[in-house]
């Protein structure tokens, strides 16, 4: 008994071992430097650069190879094969284009022209056979002067090495006009070996300040300015007969000059550039080693780590050595207590990039929130996209809430969380971006605000984790609040047709195709954001009949045709039917049949965007790199999980990519993950185990990766049952502080002729409906109303004691008499109101995307209206809107004529319009012809479009074409 009780005793002892975390930790094979290709995303839409930086660094030494366009958007894209130089700034995946700060470019004689107009210039031919790009390290061969160029970089400064191929002629020019629009400069030459100055310039950001201290490693014997008196650009000319290579070492501040020599002097002093690409080579390595993988496939792991290293390429620092930085009220202020930073794509990275951060870079996360708080101090409002310390005003939501929440329920706490907690609310309290409509309502209405469906749907999520981080610090009326916001998603959940949907004037934006990009969506469609409620999943899951209905709208969200309608949005690429992976909004949606207990789709899909969607190759990114968003889905996903709710602590699994990978966390513990018989056919999984013990739900908690551990998957080739029982699948609800949907007019015209019957819908069937017109008393609604006057209609709904917001909505009845005929299609996306716009009494408003214009592109707009019968004609008068940002111009001319039978028109005025001068200005023009009662029953009116848009318009480069946006015309 004895022996085989110890044997017992042994087999128990063995099993524990296994069952806690008996797996070797994932081993590299190289270095993993040299699995990273920056030149992935150079190509196609990815917009990114391949030159030198550090991870998080503030300079970005790279080369530039285009001057404008989206596709230029960071200065370098693959199919170019001329070098303008390189410059110092530059934006990784973005689509916009600023940046590009201070160009230097080594060439054979003087000449200050770049050669982009195709005269004699600078630039010089390159390809690609003769160009390499690793981690900290970019070089090159110019085919034109024949001279070899290598870059490399410290965080705030950089190094150009320049080899000529002769003695003779060696000259480096500077130009502080390249790129964006020059507002102000300085170049100061200090001595023949230094030059410092600043470079003061606008684009989306509108005033970009960065100064410059640069220092050549051997005297310029000549400098030449491009003008006498306060150059934009300079040559330097050396003598260098041994032809030695000429290194100049740059550093940029955004402080002052003395600040980039500062930087300059304490980051490169005296160091060879041999040092500085070994200690950038060293930080990059240590960086990537924050998660090791196995794998046998190379193109999976050179996937990898160049988007692990995307990652780490923004945000950017914006401090100098001595700890000053310039803040969001543009003046000089100085810390210690944290690295203050720039560049927040946060409609992009709030998603999954900051997610990855709270595992993996947990102290950068604590200085990106101190940095948040520091910018709302500074400049009134957390940033929402702020860039080199400006507001730009772009995007939408207030995602740098989400991102403080997911931190501190995660216990990253290392910041003033009562300061934060107060940034966060005043970010959702303002009452701007449809803000007030949306406090107001509990939805934003097409005609307050453009995007309003996605606005609603993004400022619901970030609400909720506003509530969530309320509740964790004891704030319970914050808490009621919030929860209660949280749910305002519904008043754009349209039950008919199943999809998220605008409302205009309180009834659904028409006529509907979900296909359509339109102003309603973020650079999206309604396919695209109607999956967009995280923070209550089974919440939307009973609007749409239960996990039958979710499953079923994911089914043909991924199987609808892979074509949309409307405006041409270029950010909508990698299209799975609608699933849009190039775009950020889709990117949860894969998840989601975890929810439904149908893990084996999300596996099925997760497999096909990481292998089809992503490629070693320069267009290997599906959409815009979006400052780490897209590779932070590679990076998650491929490792098995994803953020499908920051704030949530939750992580939904996929499926693993590699055999093995571990993530190397800051606590010195270490979390692996193992896919045992991991293939391309075994993509499914039959059995997940976490520190030994079986897994049986299908997702994780944050702080079961942080605290170490071992996560097994066993891998097999078909669908398994694993995770398909009821309670193993994630749940993202709200349960608390119900509220009752908004009513909306379900059937009824708003402007209507003779009678129309209204209808009011509500989304629950449960909820009573109470109304009342004009000034009358409230009643219970009990069926259609009819209304044969202009009305004001006043809705609201009740359930169980809680009541929706009181909605208003102002019916206008239009002359019977009077109809109108259109011989010019207008845009189905800017219809209006539909064929009866210009004669409806709904006049524009200065916003083109509110639903009150009617816009024509690149056509006349001709239209007719009938008076019924004749009558004395004194005045006819049309509206138009001009936002010539959005190419939308007034046009050349307006002809108006008048008929008695509708067939012989005679000309009673023309108005000649101004010719269009470059201005930013949105403005409404009325413009009229006044008649002496002249009899008529037709009034025709002509506006001739602008068609082909002025040569200094940005739209020009694009052979864009205007619009015209009318409403109203009126006759007296």
């Amino acid at each position: 008994m004895r022996p085989l009780l110890s044997f017992l005793l042994l087999l128990a002892f063995l099993t524990s071992c296994t069952n806690k975390t008996d797996i070797t930790p994932a081993v590299k094979d190289q270095a993993l430097i040299s699995y990273v290709n920056p030149f992935i995303g150079t190509g196609g839409h990815g917009h990114t650069y391949p030159g030198a930086t550090m991870p998080f660094g503030m300079m970005q030494l790279s080369p530039d190879t285009r001057l404008e366009g989206w596709d230029g958007c960071s200065g370098y894209h693959y199919s170019d094969s001329y070098i303008y130089g390189f410059s110092h700034t530059h934006l990784s995946g973005t689509g916009v284009s600023d940046y590009g700060d201070v160009l230097l470019m080594p060439t054979t004689e003087v000449v200050f022209n770049n050669g982009a107009d195709g005269n004699k210039g600078y630039r010089a031919h390159f390809s690609h056979e003769n160009e390499s790009a690793s981690p900290g390290y970019y070089r090159v061969h110019l085919d034109t002067t024949d001279i070899d160029v290598e870059l490399t970089v410290t965080p705030r400064s950089g190094m150009h090495k320049y080899s000529f191929a002769s003695a003779e002629n060696q000259v480096i020019i500077l130009d502080l006009e390249h790129r964006d629009q020059l507002m102000g400069h300085q170049i100061n030459v200090l001595s023949d070996q230094e030059i410092s100055g600043y470079r003061n310039s606008k684009a989306w950001a509108t005033d970009q300040r960065l100064f410059y201290h640069i220092k050549f490693s051997r005297p310029f014997k000549k400098n030449t300015g491009s003008s006498e008196k306060d150059p934009t650009k300079m040559a330097f000319e050396f003598d260098n007969p041994d032809n030695e290579p000429i290194y100049v070492s740059v550093g940029i501040s955004a402080v002052d000059t003395e600040g980039a020599g500062k930087n300059l002097q304490a980051e490169i002093g005296d160091k060879s550039f041999a040092q500085i690409k070994e200690e950038a080579e060293k930080k990059w390595e240590s960086q990537l080693e924050k998660i090791v993988i196995e794998s046998q496939d190379t193109d999976y792991k050179v996937n990898f780590y160049t988007s692990l290293y995307h990652t780490m390429l923004a945000p950017n620092l914006y401090q100098d050595v001595d700890g000053r930085y310039r803040g969001m009220d543009l003046n000089v202020h100085q810390t210690s207590d944290f690295d203050y930073y720039t560049v927040f794509s946060l409609w992009d990275t709030f998603r999954a990039t900051h997610p990855l951060y709270t595992i993996i870079e947990q102290e950068r996360t604590n200085d990106f929130i101190n940095t948040f708080i520091s910018k709302y101090e500074e400049g009134g409002i957390m940033p929402i996209w702020d860039l080199a310390a400006n507001y730009t005003h772009c995007m939408i939501g207030y995602h740098a809430v989400p991102v403080i929440a997911d931190a501190y329920l995660k216990g990253i706490t290392d910041y003033d969380t009562e300061k934060a907690f107060q940034a966060m609310k005043h970010s959702a309290t303002r009452d701007k971006l449809g803000l007030k409509a949306y406090k107001d309502l509990g939805y934003i209405p097409v005609e307050e605000e453009s995007e309003s469906v996605s606005k609603t749907l993004e400022y619901a999520y970030d609400d909720w984790t506003i509530a969530q981080m309320a509740k964790a610090m004891g704030k319970t009326g914050d808490y009621e609040n919030f929860m209660q916001r949280a749910q305002f998603y519904k008043n754009v959940f349209d039950p008919q047709t199943k999809f998220m949907r605008g409302r205009i004037r309180n009834t659904w934006f028409k006529p509907f195709d979900p296909y359509e990009v339109n102003f309603n969506y973020t650079e999206a469609n309604s396919w695209q954001y109607s999956f967009y409620v995280p923070q209550d999943i089974n919440g939307f899951m009973e609007l749409l009949g239960g996990k039958a209905g979710l499953e079923a709208q994911l089914d043909a969200l991924f199987n609808a045709d892979n074509e949309t309608s409307g405006a041409n949005q270029a950010d909508i690429t990698g299209l799975i039917g609608q699933y849009a992976h190039g775009n950020e909004p889709s990117h949860h949606m894969a998840y989601l049949y975890n929810f439904v207990n149908k893990p084996h789709k999300t596996q099925e899909r997760v497999r096909q965007i990481l292998t089809e969607l992503y490629t070693n190759a320069p267009d290997g990114i599906s959409g815009n790199e979006d400052c780490g968003q897209m590779s932070a889905w590679y990076v998650l996903s491929s490792l098995g999980f994803y953020s499908v709710t920051p704030a949530s602590n939750q992580y939904i699994i996929g499926a693993p990519l590699f055999n093995k990978a571990t993530i190397n966390l800051e606590n010195g513990k270490t979390f692996t993950i193992e896919a045992v018989n991991v293939s391309d056919q075994n993509k499914y999984i039959a059995s997940v185990s976490l520190n030994g013990k079986k897994l049986k739900r299908t997702y994780l908690y944050h702080n079961e990766v942080v605290d170490g551990g071992a996560l097994v998957f066993e891998m097999t080739d078909t669908p398994s049952e694993w995770g398909t029982k009821e309670g193993q699948e994630p749940v993202t609800e709200i349960k608390e502080h119900q509220i009752v949907a908004a009513p909306y007019i379900e059937k009824g015209d708003i402007a209507f002729k003779g009678d129309t019957e209204v209808v009011i819908g509500n989304i629950d069937p449960e909820a009573e409906m109470f109304f009342r017109l004009n000034d009358d008393e409230y009643k219970k609604y009990e069926g259609p109303i009819t209304l044969s006057d202009a009305s004001v209609l006043h809705t609201y709904a009740q359930k169980d004691g809680v009541k929706s917001a009181e909605i208003e909505t102002e019916f206008f009845k239009i002359d019977p008499n009077i109809s109108i005929t259109l011989e010019s299609e207008y845009a189905n996306r800017y219809n209006g109101g539909g064929d009866n716009a210009l004669i409806d009494g709904i006049k524009g408003t200065l916003g083109f995307k509110t639903g009150t214009w009617q816009g024509y592109h690149n056509r006349d707009v001709i239209a007719t209206v009938d008076l019924g019968s004749e009558k004395d004609v004194n005045q006819i008068s049309t509206g138009f809107l001009k936002d010539q940002r959005s190419w939308i111009f007034y046009p050349t001319g307006v002809e108006y004529y008048i008929s008695s039978d509708g067939k012989s028109f005679r000309p009673v005025g023309k108005v000649k319009m101004n010719e269009p001068t470059p201005s930013d200005e949105v403005e409404i023009e009325k413009v009229s012809v006044s008649l002496d009662a002249e009899k008529a029953r037709y009034v025709k009116v002509i506006a001739k479009k602008l068609g082909v848009l002025p040569e200094w318009h940005l739209g020009y480069s694009y052979d864009g074409r205007s619009w015209i946006f009318i409403d109203e015309i009126v006759i007296n």
